[in-house]
């Protein structure tokens, strides 16, 4: 009786445990939805075409589009040739931001594509795998009225895609091409007031340097950062789940610290778990509004990789040491076969991820993707993991089928027992299966928010009230994953509780004052547990 009461007791406080999860989950995404704005920005930039004379004695090699000390201006290239100025003399410039705006630290990151506008003409046709080269410049000042200071210079080609939708003839001339987006250029970090942004077309006949790309007309730029408001509610919420995740940790830590036995592989393997979120959450982010730190971009792609990889880690684990028969259980070694494909997979995206934005932090205009080698590189890094990641999930599916197929034929043996410790054991099955539903409920609604996320507007309106999607996506995903590290470790803290029966348990060889632990696995220095002795009993039947 004393059992059912405290098994009945257990089941209301994960019931309470789970609804107040559920509350916090709605508030992280209301919190994004509601008070946060877009995430992004995106500001359109149109090039100005100068004049560069400093062959005249010009006293900058900084060519501003506009200001007290802007450039002599082109208004197109007839005027240019009217003029007789041959074409390295044109310089696109591009000031960032736009007049009497500023930019600011909370932006984070710019990152830009670049659009041309490119005119047909019989003469100077756009001829097939066309490649642009572009001798482009990245200043900056705090002060509209200091120097500009140098960031990066580089000599960059990328590959042209174009299409003509109309025959090309006469009657074609002065129509554009449709072409594609070109990435042009990413920074992790907004320490500077403006920057100005230098663009050359040299052009070379004799080693076909910049000859057969088209009448190129304008050059477009498409600035991308992220919103201030935006970096405030995550930096905020940051702030606030860095110690909540920290002191479930420390507790969760100390309950197993108390034990008897030395920590088992499944705690262990939560607790890892725990430390990759904390990795996460700790809000170095804000070091970022007062260093100039272009490192953070990479920083975080390489903290959620170590996050998503633990996270997948622990899946394996979990599902193995719940196979119940299992021989190879509590022995990290056992899993090398599953935990093999995240570890390549993980290596081959590290790999890539240094090849683009490990190089940016030294030239920003560098992309992997602008070369054919760089291409089948990159491709054969993402191939690699992605077969890793169906083979994981191949591993995956099989084990969680078998841990369910054990489970079922080991309630069969559950009658045998005494009512209590029926009623214990049932309520780890349940834990198990509960925990399963939540995992796939977390990774279900990570798949369908990314989803609309992607196909809205980006906000919904709900009479006055507007809902930004993009935000309630980050924030509350974010949010989810954190309340189910949270919940991991609260269900399966080590219990400390003796479940005294009238009953014998000698079919089972157990005392009846016998610590009970949460999980089904773990081990004590005193011999196995009485779940692992129930599958063991079973195996040899």
């Amino acid at each position: 009786m004393a059992g059912a009461i405290i098994e009945n007791m257990s089941t209301r406080k994960l019931c309470i445990v789970g609804g107040i999860l559920l509350v916090f989950q709605v508030i992280a995404f209301l919190v994004g939805g509601l008070i946060a704005p877009s995430p992004t920005t995106a500001v359109p930039y149109m090039s100005v075409k100068c004049i560069d004379v400093r062959k005249n004695h010009h006293k900058t090699k900084w060519l501003m589009p506009w200001g007290p000390n802007h450039c002599k201006k082109l208004k197109d290239f007839d005027e240019a040739v009217s003029r007789q100025i041959e074409a390295n003399d044109i310089v696109f410039a591009v000031h960032i931001p736009l007049p009497s705006k500023e930019m600011s630290p909370w932006f984070q990151f710019m990152l830009f594509i670049m659009q041309l506008d490119i005119a047909f003409k019989m003469d100077n046709d756009l001829k097939e795998n066309a490649e642009i080269t572009l001798d482009v410049s990245l200043a900056y000042r705090d002060d509209m009225f200091d120097d500009w200071e140098e960031i990066a210079h580089a000599i960059e080609i990328r590959k042209l895609k174009c299409t003509f939708g109309s025959p090309k003839t006469v009657e074609s001339e002065g129509r554009h091409y449709d072409c594609d987006f070109l990435p042009f250029m990413e920074i992790g970090s907004v320490a500077h007031k403006y920057y100005l942004i230098n663009i050359r077309l040299p052009v070379n006949d004799r080693k076909g340097i910049n000859v057969g790309i088209g009448e190129i007309k304008d050059i477009r730029l498409v600035g991308i950062h992220q919103n201030g408001g935006f970096t405030k509610v995550w930096f905020a919420m940051k702030t606030f789940l860095t110690p909540s995740i920290l002191i479930i940790m420390v507790w969760y830590w100390r309950r197993i610290t108390l034990m008897t036995r030395a920590p088992v592989l499944l705690e262990k393997v939560i607790f890892a778990l725990g430390i990759s979120m904390t990795f996460i959450n700790i809000p170095v982010e804000w070091f970022s509004i007062g260093f100039d730190w272009t490192w953070m971009l990479l920083f975080g792609d390489i903290r959620q990789g170590i996050f998503y990889a633990m996270l997948l880690s622990f899946w394996i684990i979990f599902c193995g040491e719940h196979m119940m028969d299992q021989n190879e259980r509590n022995r990290l070694s056992g899993y090398w076969k599953q935990v093999g494909p995240i570890a390549v997979g993980s290596f081959c995206l590290f790999i890539f991820d240094m090849c683009e934005r490990g190089v940016q932090l030294k030239n920003p205009f560098y992309s992997i993707w602008t070369t054919e080698v760089g291409t089948e590189l990159a491709m054969a890094f993402i191939i690699v993991a992605g077969i890793c990641l169906c083979l994981y999930f191949l591993f995956l599916c099989f084990m969680v089928f078998q841990v369910f197929r054990n489970i079922s034929g080991k309630q069969s043996s559950l009658p045998a027992m005494s009512k209590a410790r029926r009623l214990h054991y049932e309520g780890l099955i349940f834990r198990f299966k509960f925990l399963m539903l939540i995992t796939l409920a977390c990774a279900a609604m990570t798949v369908i928010f990314f989803i609309v996320s992607q196909v809205t507007e980006g906000h919904w309106k709900w009479g006055d009230i507007t809902i930004q999607v993009n935000s309630a996506f980050f924030t509350g995903i974010y949010g989810m994953w954190n309340l189910y590290v949270f919940a991991l470790m609260f269900l399966y803290a080590p219990s400390h509780k003796n479940y005294g029966e009238d009953q014998s348990n000698g079919d089972l060889g157990v005392n009846s004052g016998e610590e009970l632990q949460l999980t089904t696995t773990i081990t004590h220095v005193d011999g196995p547990t009485e779940v692992y002795k129930l599958a063991r009993k079973e195996a040899q039947e």
